[in-house]
């Protein structure tokens, strides 16, 4: 299916609860909660998630880790990424 067939049926659909208030404000609180994740590329899975905090603990267990003693050196290591 195209997006102009998905768009006329997204429509066609909508045409049947149009004249029901209520339905049509969780349609449009849906379709903005769809909208703000496809905008946000930082969204993650809770599986995600805990996959790189796991990771960064692995990190810290070997060691690989910066430590940062002043805002000096705290500048010069933002500077670097």
């Amino acid at each position: 299916m195209t997006a102009l067939q998905m768009n006329a049926e997204l429509f066609r659909a909508m045409g049947e609860i149009a004249d029901d208030e209520t339905m049509m404000a969780k349609v449009l609180k849906y379709v903005k909660k769809l909208a703000a994740q496809k905008a946000d590329p930082t969204l993650m899975t809770k599986e995600e998630f805990f996959a790189k905090v796991d990771k960064s603990l692995e990190q810290v267990r070997q060691g690989r880790v910066h430590r940062i003693e002043s805002k000096e050196e705290l500048g010069q290591f933002l500077n670097s990424l």
